[in-house]
């Protein structure tokens, strides 16, 4: 068995390397084998400085992910504990040069920052992101990091969770040289100039701390910008706690503080619950019966059919990712339209400083607008983006079968609509599969990849392989009705229209929904979306509907206004040039005369109530797709909802979230609802199931596992 680290001489200088692979995380026997290469340096005579540099592609990528997960299921534990290395290397009497390349995150900076020097290449990025797992910096990170970058930076790095690169990192005093050329050669030579110094302990230093005033003024910043853009987590206040005991307490006590709030925060519900979707992200590429070595197509080139909004969001994430796209429409107006609307995007980007003009000009290269398919038997996948009707897709995938060559992946980005309806229009259903992109498509990370009944494995890896070229995250689901994501929005948003009816306005149930953690209110939501696709969606399985089954009735006369949500300026709620919502005394009239003519009594409704309704109805509708078999595990409807409907990470997703409050409180609500309103809250069978034998979703996956 190789050694993850080993340790080797060079011109007088140790040099150990960790060999990790894939990311040199810090699993058990790295620490261990770090300190025992360290201390037979220490002692060689023949050493006058030591080098410590990652193997492979990156330095030490982070912490050991599953020993965070084993940390927040027994909190008292603190997690890995790595002080011990920590201190060795710092009391280390000859000097130890971190030599950074790749990544030095997480666990990695604070294993770094005990070193008494830091070197890196260039394109090197150095972070604290522990936050967006919702935990702080817990090996001594908070203490060590302010006393390298001050207190302002520090703050900045563990409230937002993003890295920096080495050139920035060095402006800071995060690093100490930007190392051009070879990384081991030119840490070695540094190596050499420090050699025989005396060594600089980055807990002895207190210069960069600021006075209390100053802090005072930052750390209120930081409090800030923590509810601006981490809104209702926990982590970011607990990391700045972390940060000030640094500026107040003595390096031993204020490491103590830290140990102290890493326990508690482990103990609480966001650290479980954001842990719970990393691992969730991660699993989603198994499916099984589709083996791990499953043959993909190389794909190097696309065309879309359609230069609407979901089209040309389609086309930009391709041309992100460096993908030739063909991009066609039926007419060049609306050609034109579709690649004004990209080239606006990207203009707002550059002008955010996002990236460089020249980064625009190479992307939009790559987009070929047309209005034919010239060009199409040449391509491998073929994305049909158009609006949502039955004969017209039906339509376009029986053209393009006829064009299209052999191994090419045709894909839909149907939203609702049958994929095996959609396959038979070709002589080859077995190339025919879903993506489901999101709107906007070149922002947001989920595709649903809707499986029907045909598709070879090797089509279904290839839509992981290029959801993952476009840095996305592809969930493989079934082929029903909405499919997950939207099968489990229609009840979400019929039960939210039904509470404005019951006594709310809009903006009191989005207002509760937002307190909640969701990104958007579903009123928002559905003006953004626009009120005449939805009133189509709602026309298009009026057949499904049982007799005298209850249906909201404004959103119909909304649709009839022209009230079509943001693209009319009016829907829900008004909109001003900005498209920023403004609640609307007309709309609250209609309401409330709607509810008046059908005889609905209105009464006061609490925010406790709408989040119930709103949200168990989700659940129960997640575990009715789990019984069906249209999402593999509970796990895949949690990342969904996560990352492509606004769910908040730190409450894991709405089936974790049900696990969270307990199945037998969850089940106990919908059966109550159930009484109260009838068969559109019956309760899912499996929820019933699961209730009463006292488990949770989670325990559900595990058997499936």
């Amino acid at each position: 068995m190789t050694q993850p680290v080993t340790l080797s001489s060079r011109d007088g200088v140790a040099v150990i390397t960790i060999d990790n692979p894939p990311v040199n995380a810090l699993s058990p026997g790295v620490p261990e084998g770090i300190l025992t290469a360290l201390e037979t340096a220490e002692r060689d005579p023949s050493v006058r400085c030591i080098v410590l540099i990652g193997g492979g592609r990156t330095f030490i990528a982070g912490a050991d992910i599953k020993e965070l997960e084993a940390a927040a299921r027994n909190p008292e534990s603190g997690g890995p504990d790595l002080h011990p290395l920590l201190t060795r290397i710092e009391d280390c009497a000859k000097p130890v040069v971190m030599a950074i390349h790749g990544t030095a995150l997480g666990g990695g900076l604070e294993i770094a920052m005990a070193g008494h020097y830091r070197v890196a290449v260039a394109d090197a990025s150095l972070g604290a992101p522990e936050v967006n797992l919702g935990i702080i910096p817990g090996a001594e990170g908070t203490q060590r990091l302010p006393r390298l970058v001050g207190v302002a930076a520090a703050v900045e790095m563990c409230v937002s969770g993003r890295p920096i690169k080495a050139p920035q990192a060095l402006q800071m005093g995060l690093i100490d040289r930007v190392i051009e050329g070879d990384l081991l050669t030119g840490a070695v030579a540094f190596a050499g100039e420090v050699a025989g110094q005396p060594v600089r302990k980055t807990r002895e230093k207190d210069d960069r701390l600021g006075s209390a005033s100053e802090n005072a003024a930052i750390f209120v910043a930081g409090r800030a910008q923590a509810a601006k853009i981490r809104r209702n987590q926990t982590a970011p206040l607990a990391a700045l706690e972390a940060l000030e005991a640094a500026t107040t307490l003595p390096f031993h006590e204020g490491c103590k503080k830290e140990r102290e709030i890493v326990r508690r925060i482990l103990a609480g519900d966001q650290a479980k619950a954001m842990i719970h979707i990393f691992f969730a992200e991660r699993a989603v590429a198994r499916v099984p019966g589709i083996p791990k070595d499953t043959a993909t197509y190389p794909i190097a080139n696309v065309g879309i059919i359609g230069a609407g909004t979901m089209g040309g969001g389609i086309a930009m994430a391709c041309a992100n990712a460096g993908i030739s796209v063909l991009l066609k429409e039926t007419e060049q107006a609306a050609l034109d339209r579709g690649l004004a609307a990209i080239r606006k995007n990207y203009e707002s980007s550059v002008k955010k400083g996002r990236f460089s003009q020249a980064v625009m000009d190479q992307r939009m290269a790559l987009i070929h607008p047309q209005l034919t398919y010239d060009g199409f038997d040449k391509v491998d996948l073929i994305i049909e983006a158009v609006f949502e009707s039955m004969p017209l897709k039906k339509q376009i995938f029986g053209e393009i079968d006829k064009i299209a060559k052999a191994d090419c992946v045709l894909a839909s980005n149907t939203s609702t609509l049958d994929i095996d309806e959609i396959a038979a229009a070709t002589s080859r259903p077995r190339m025919v599969i879903g993506l489901h992109f999101f709107s906007p498509a070149h922002v947001m990370r989920l595709v649903e990849i809707v499986r029907g009944k045909h598709p070879s494995n090797e089509v279904v890896a290839t839509s992981l392989a290029i959801a993952k070229k476009l840095g996305k995250v592809g969930v493989v689901v079934g082929n029903c009705r909405g499919f997950v994501g939207n099968r489990m929005m229609l009840p979400y948003m019929r039960e939210a229209q039904f509470l404005a009816e019951e006594g709310t306005t809009p903006e009191q149930v989005d207002k509760a929904l937002t307190d909640f953690g969701m990104a958007m209110g579903i009123f928002a939501v559905d003006d953004m979306g626009g009120i005449d696709l939805a009133y189509r969606v709602k026309q298009e399985y009026a057949y499904l509907r049982k007799p005298g089954e209850r249906v909201p009735l404004v959103l119909d006369k909304l649709y009839e206004m022209g009230r079509w949500g943001q693209k009319r300026g009016a829907g829900w709620y008004r909109y001003d040039e900005a498209r920023a919502p403004i609640p609307d005394p007309e709309v609250h009239a209609l309401i409330e005369k709607t509810a008046r003519e059908a005889g609905i009594a209105r009464r006061g409704i609490t925010p406790e109530e709408i989040i119930e309704r709103s949200i168990y109805i989700m659940i129960n509708e997640g575990a009715r797709i789990l019984e069906e078999g249209h999402a593999q595990r509970a796990a895949d409807i949690d990342v969904i909802y996560c990352t492509g409907y606004g769910f908040p990470g730190y409450r894991g997703g709405p089936m974790w979230y049900a696990d969270t409050v307990g199945l037998k409180s969850v089940y106990a609500r919908v059966h109550d609802f159930h009484t109260r309103y009838g068969h559109l809250w019956e309760p899912a069978p499996l929820l019933k199931k699961l209730a009463e034998a006292g488990s949770s979703f989670a325990a559900w996956d595990e058997t499936k596992a």
